[in-house]
């Protein structure tokens, strides 16, 4: 007998997943001519949920290709690191609408004929929701590698090609696969900005909830409304079940630890993908080939002897000319910003969006502090307990997911009905933007701490406080650090929907530099819209410089597993 019952079981879930996707997949090629108008009929939610995770799964994607290249160059190279790590901070404090901008164009006249234009535009603005803070959490991870294991992968001569994929790939994956599902739920988040946009006056509608969602604001239709909720929490209960929980598994073998974890996570449906014989012998060729490629000593290069070129003439003449290159091209840069906007704009404007920035930033501040109060200690509370994860996991990845369009009718309808203040009642839908990020890297930090940590606190008697302060709080500093960096963009960003509200013909607009840059996004109105973006990337960089930062070093000097 080939396959036992679960076997031929994920062997037909697999199929069927095939099936579907390559439906999808077909459609994207399809000639621009064959789509048809958004229908509220809930019989095509199917289809539209199909066509959604396509795009998402196809950006994260992108991601990960995007995370493993950029955060490698960043936490090795420091003269890189003074560059990119900035440039992480403008690129996930950028809106999605503020990309849309200026690339629909460009995606579209890539193939100008076809279904694929528009799809690469949509697929690029998920993108920009789901890359910097797994970007980040790549960082992070291969800046607090322990030391033991570093001189490990030294004494065994390990190729850079060997070192990452059997060291810092590795040491990576738990606090990467969280965040692989926080960026799946900011894909959602953003979903209808990304299916359902108007940029330079082009109407873009592609199949997909988000734009379904978008009718359904549209038309008041609260029957819809429930529809695409219902929809959405099939499709995250699936792809939990049949990609995080599995990698939630997979991923827990690669704890930094000394001892057996007295608990682990499970999922039926990687233990019926392993007992399956017919899955075992379809990927036995792609098994061997991948243990092949770890063993090739690829990037062999000279291993470190401990005299570094810091101290050389030669290295400090070549960090003149890189510094010196990168301020140029920094002042630049500023320039042709200045000279563009200010052909389009005035002074006035720049009062405003300083003064519409500050008001932002402070949304920003409180929403952070009050998210930390509230979810570390949870995060820590259900990353310590897999039985727990297990069951809060789809929980809490859809309501990451959850789009805050859905809930603008809960609060645009009372803040008219009574004349309520709509720079303080919308200021919670940011809130959704921001959370998530500190929950899901908290319970990634607990998750990775070591469970031999644990038995010799629990031997010291540590209680309360002390447990907090001595053991808990610096286990997971530098993920929470990495949480609330990526929060804080996370919550510029969700600023953009957050301070512009509309249900039906009911238009709602908060004082803040999100709803400033919304409204010159529908204008069109260029100078504006980079006026804008650029205003909000240097409140975030000044931010992240002065606060988190610190922080960050702060957690790679004093936290890391020695």
């Amino acid at each position: 007998m080939l396959a036992d019952p679960a076997g031929l079981l994920a062997v037909a879930i697999v199929v069927a997943v095939a099936v579907i996707f390559g439906f999808g997949i077909r459609e994207t090629f399809a000639p621009v001519a064959s789509l048809k108008a958004i229908s509220l009929d809930p019989a095509l939610l199917p289809d539209y949920a199909v066509r959604t995770v396509l795009r998402m799964l196809a950006a994260m994607a992108a991601s990960l290709l995007f995370t493993f290249v950029y955060g490698t160059f960043a936490a090795k190279s420091r003269r890189a690191e003074i560059v990119l790590l900035p440039l992480l901070d403008i690129l996930q404090s950028v809106p999605v609408l503020g990309y849309l901008s200026f690339t629909v164009t460009f995606f579209v006249k890539l193939a100008p004929h076809w279904v694929l234009g528009l799809e690469l535009a949509s697929i690029f603005a998920i993108f920009t929701s789901q890359a910097w803070n797994m970007a980040f959490s790549f960082y992070q991870a291969l800046r607090t590698i322990p030391g033991d294991l570093d001189e490990a992968s030294r004494a065994f001569r390990f190729s850079a090609w060997q070192r990452f994929w059997r060291l810092e790939f590795p040491f990576a994956v738990p606090g990467l696969v969280w965040n692989m599902m926080m960026s799946m739920s900011g894909g959602w988040f953003f979903v209808v900005a990304s299916e359902a946009i108007t940029a330079d006056r082009q109407q873009i509608a592609l199949p997909g909830i988000g734009s379904y969602v978008a009718l359904a604001i549209q038309q008041e239709n609260f029957s819809a409304i429930v529809w695409a909720i219902a929809a959405m929490t099939v499709v995250i209960v699936a792809y939990d079940q049949l990609l995080f929980r599995p990698l939630v598994v997979w991923a827990d073998r690669f704890r930094v630890e000394q001892t057996a974890a007295q608990s682990v996570p499970h999922s039926w449906f990687l233990q019926s993908l392993r007992h399956s014989r017919l899955i075992a012998l379809a990927t036995r060729p792609v098994t061997r080939c991948l243990h092949g490629l770890l063993r090739v000593r690829f990037l062999n290069l000279r291993p470190d002897t401990g005299r570094t070129l810091a101290g050389t003439k030669l290295s400090r003449l070549i960090d003149v000319i890189w510094y010196a290159s990168v301020a140029a091209a920094a002042v630049w840069i500023a320039v042709v910003i200045v000279r563009y906007v200010a052909g389009g704009t005035g002074r006035g404007d720049l009062v405003t969006v300083l003064r519409l920035g500050s008001i932002t930033l402070l949304r920003v501040v409180v929403l952070i502090t009050l998210a930390s109060f509230v979810w570390v200690p949870l995060g820590v509370m259900i990353g310590l307990r897999p039985k727990l994860a297990e069951r809060v996991q789809p929980v809490a990845q859809f309501f990451a997911a959850f789009p805050a369009n859905l809930l603008f009718p809960f609060f645009v309808i009372p803040i008219v009905r009574f004349g309520l203040n709509a720079d303080i009642w919308l200021t919670p839908l940011m809130i959704l933007g921001t959370q998530w990020y500190i929950l899901f890297n908290v319970i990634a930090g607990a998750t990775a701490f070591p469970t031999d940590l644990l038995e010799a606190a629990k031997t010291f008697r540590f209680r309360d406080w002390q447990w907090w302060r001595v053991v808990m709080l610096p286990g997971i500093f530098p993920y929470y650090v990495t949480g609330a960096i990526t929060a804080s963009g996370g919550a510029w960003n969700a600023s953009i929907i957050a301070e512009v509200a509309a249900w039906g013909h009911h238009q709602l607009y908060a004082h803040g530099l999100g709803a400033y840059i919304s409204r010159a996004t529908a204008a069109g109105d260029y100078p504006r819209i980079v006026l804008g973006i650029a205003a909000m990337s240097a409140f975030v960089v000044l931010f992240n410089r002065l606060l988190w930062r610190p922080l960050y070093a702060l957690g790679e000097r004093r936290f890391r597993l020695d």
